[in-house]
């Protein structure tokens, strides 16, 4: 039986972690008020994408034994552009619910540029992809705004395709 709820937490988990590797930051910064007052017209969008290869991830039981509100999935992840590592990637996704599941999920891409960090609310099973809104950034990214559509890849790996405004 315990091997069942293991078995069923994992599965949770890594659905989750699929869907959340590409969130951003525990310390996500919002928008500065200078972005919001520029006319859209005169931010600069970009489209890039990005290729997350994970590196370490881990399962955080608190509370009750097995899947319960506020169990978490840790994971990290090297970035790569063109096949060169250009950066690294971590999100942390806190079970918000349980049957059916939601997951509260934050991540930051860390880039040569400066860093930006994006959140979702996901609700599992989740679909083949999902975007996830850029909530605010540093050094080039400092008024980053847009979505990161994330597509599992495997196991361990997710294509990310980034669009961003600022």
């Amino acid at each position: 039986m315990l091997n069942i709820i293991k078995t069923r937490k994992a599965r949770y988990l890594s659905a989750a972690a699929g869907a959340a590797v590409v969130l951003a930051g525990a310390a996500a910064l919002a928008p500065s008020a200078t972005a919001a007052d520029v006319p859209a017209a005169k931010h600069r969008v970009q489209t890039f994408e990005l290729v997350g290869k994970q590196t370490s991830a881990a399962e955080v039981d608190l509370g009750k034994p097995g899947v319960s509100v506020g169990d978490q999935r840790v994971v990290h992840e090297d970035l790569y552009r063109h096949g060169v590592k250009v950066g690294d990637h971590g999100t942390v996704c806190t079970f918000t619910r349980v049957d059916p599941a939601a997951l509260q999920c934050l991540g930051t891409f860390s880039l040569p540029e400066g860093q930006f960090a994006a959140q979702a609310l996901l609700h599992l099973p989740a679909s083949s992809s999902v975007d996830v809104g850029i909530t605010g950034g540093s050094g080039d990214y400092r008024t980053a705004r847009g979505f990161v559509r994330t597509v599992p890849a495997g196991e361990t790996e997710r294509h990310f395709t980034v669009h961003l405004q600022r």
